[in-house]
C-alpha cells in the first residue's frame, strides 16, 4: 500500500538511501534539506527513480525553530495525513557551537527540533502513523542544562547527550501516545555507517549506508515494528533493546521534556 512519509536530511547519506528506497518502492516521499540547490539536485535524481509515487521537497534550517514551524505549516497546508514522520537530521562535528538563539546546535537540531516537528506535525499523524527517530550506540547521562544554554563539551558529548536526550522523548511520549496517537520509535541504524558525519567525525569511510536505510524503512513500515510504541531497536545487534538507563528513568525523562517546552516557549 502506497504510503507518504516525510525524511527530515535526506539529502545525503542514511536519510538520501531511505529516500532512494521508499521511492523506488512507490510511496509519496517529501524530501527535506537545509539546502535549496541541493535539494532540487536530489528531487530531480530521485526522480528517475519514481515508480508511481510523488517526490516533494521542503528547505528548512532545523537550528532555527521558526524555519522548523514554517516546515511543519507548509506541510499540513499541502497533505492531511503523513502516514510516518522520519526524524533522520543530525549534526555532530560543527563549525559554530552557538545558534543565533544561543542555544547549542547539537542539541537544537538532534534533541529539539524533531521534537517540535513532531509536535506541530501531529495533526496529520493518526494511530496508523508512525514518527521514526534516528538515535545513536553513543549515549550519555543528559545535563539538563545543555539543552538550555551552551555549556561546554566535546563534539563527543554532546552528541551522545543529545541522542539520549531524543531516545528520552520518544520513549516517554511514544508510550504517552499508545493507542492515542502516533508510534513512536527511536532507533539506532547501525554504528560507523558511512555517512557524511561519520566522515567528518572519525576520518573513516564507515559502512554500507543501505543498511540504515533499510532499518528506517523497517519502522516506518514493517509490520515487526507494529506494537514499538516508546521502544528503541539497536541495529548494532539488530533486535530492540534497552537504551541507556535514563531513558528508562522516567522522572528524568520527563525532565527533558521540560527543558525542552520551557526553550521552545521563550523561541516560538
Amino acid at each position: 500500500m502506497q504510503k507518504t512519509i516525510l525524511i527530515t536530511g535526506s539529502t545525503d547519506g542514511i536519510g538520501f538511501q531511505t529516500a532512494k528506497r521508499l521511492i523506488s518502492e512507490g510511496h509519496n516521499v517529501l524530501i527535506h534539506g537545509r539546502s535549496e540547490e541541493k535539494v532540487k539536485k536530489v528531487v530531480e535524481e530521485l526522480s528517475l527513480l519514481s515508480n508511481g509515487g510523488t517526490i516533494d521537497s521542503f528547505v528548512a534550517d532545523l537550528s532555527n525553530m521558526s524555519d522548523v514551524k514554517a516546515l511543519a505549516n507548509v506541510v499540513k497546508e499541502s497533505y492531511s495525513k503523513l502516514d510516518a514522520l522520519i526524524n533522520n537530521a543530525g549534526v555532530y562535528k560543527v563549525s559554530e557551537v552557538k545558534t543565533k538563539d544561543n542555544l547549542d546546535v547539537r542539541f537544537v537540531v538532534n534533541t529539539i527540533a524533531p521534537y517540535l516537528l513532531t509536535k506541530e506535525l501531529m495533526p496529520l499523524l493518526d494511530t496508523s502513523s508512525r514518527v521514526v527517530n534516528l538515535s545513536s550506540a553513543a549515549q550519555a547521562p543528559v545535563n539538563i542544562n545543555a539543552i538550555k544554554k551552551v555549556i561546554p563539551m566535546s563534539n563527543g558529548e554532546a552528541y551522545a547527550q543529545s541522542k539520549l536526550a531524543l531516545t528520552m522523548w520518544s520513549t516517554l511520549l511514544g508510550l504517552k501516545l499508545k493507542g492515542k496517537g502516533p508510534l513512536i520509535v527511536s532507533v539506532n541504524p547501525k554504528s560507523l555507517l558511512g555517512s557524511k558525519m561519520v566522515k567528518a567525525a572519525y576520518g573513516i569511510d564507515g559502512g554500507d549506508l543501505s543498511i540504515g536505510a533499510d532499518i528506517l524503512c523497517r519502522a516506518a513500515l514493517s509490520d515487526e515494528f507494529a506494537n514499538a510504541n516508546g521502544k528503541y531497536f539497536d541495529n548494532d545487534i539488530a533486535e530492540f533493546a534497552q537504551a541507556h538507563s535514563e531513558a528508562l528513568d522516567e522522572v528524568k525523562c520527563k525532565k527533558v521534556i521540560e527543558a525542552i517546552e520551557e526553550v521552545l516557549l521563550e523561541l516560538v
